[in-house]
């Protein structure tokens, strides 16, 4: 069996299907290769191990019983920093949002949930989604996992990051100039810019409301098509949705 920090998602997905892994098992092998490389590549913000086990735990028992909730179900995944999420810091990486712990969820992230994602952790990016490395940021910047001297690429830059080393099978990111585009390219994985309405901002840090998009990124263009069959659709807590049958989450 291939290395499971280094099957595709939807690898991932078919041996979850099949009984031959576990959530458990892979939440434990990505928290044990966020564990050996984030030091090093820094593409994590905050990790949330104790919240990914305890999904992790839910998702293997809804399983056995017979309740699989689709492909997504059972798959650790990480989100950008400009993704709320109810109980965990949102902060931007920004000092003005330091401390910062929304009371909600962005609906791109509610919908996964209901999916049966599991959450890993939340991202680096660029301070506020715009510009390029600061030294002088919250966090330290992530590193190129080709060559730590370059850029990563942003502002989704600790999703391209984590993806490319392992750390993550799939993940959110966000698209306003080139936010998404950049870091796939720059690390050499895949992302997707949605076609505008596509996928809810609600929850999602608004750099410019027009532009702004909410996508996926992953290591293939297919895995990145699971996750957005995920988290698209209407949402009328959004005014820039666009009605295309599904609604939102309870």
């Amino acid at each position: 069996m291939v290395e499971l920090t280094e099957a595709t998602l939807f690898e991932m997905s078919a041996l979850l299907e099949a009984g031959e892994v576990s959530a458990e098992e892979l939440t434990e092998a990505h928290i044990g290769r966020i564990e050996k490389l984030d030091p090093i590549y820094r593409a994590f913000v905050n990790p949330t191990f104790d919240l990914a086990r305890a999904m992790a735990r839910a998702a293997d028992a809804e399983m056995a019983a017979g309740d699989r909730r689709g492909p997504i179900h059972g798959i650790p995944i990480a989100l950008k920093d400009a993704y709320d999420t109810a109980g965990t810091p949102t902060t931007i990486c920004s000092r003005l949002h330091a401390g910062r712990v929304p009371e909600t969820d962005a609906e791109a992230w509610s919908r996964l949930q209901a999916a049966g994602a599991i959450l890993l952790g939340k991202l680096e990016c660029t301070e506020l989604c715009l510009g390029g490395p600061s030294e002088d940021g919250l966090v330290p910047h992530a590193l190129n996992p080709w060559d730590p001297t370059r850029y990563a690429g942003g502002s989704s830059s600790g999703a391209g990051v984590a993806l490319a080393t392992g750390m993550v099978p799939g993940a959110l990111g966000s698209d306003t100039g080139g936010s998404i585009r950049i870091p796939a390219t720059f690390c050499g994985v895949a992302g997707i810019k949605p076609t505008y309405g596509l996928v809810s901002l609600s929850g999602l840090f608004p750099l410019s409301g027009s532009l702004d998009h909410a996508g996926p990124m992953a290591r293939t263009s297919q895995d990145c098509a699971l996750l957005l069959d995920a988290i698209s659709g209407h949402d009328p807590k959004n005014a820039s949705s666009v009605a295309t049958g599904r609604t939102a989450t309870a």
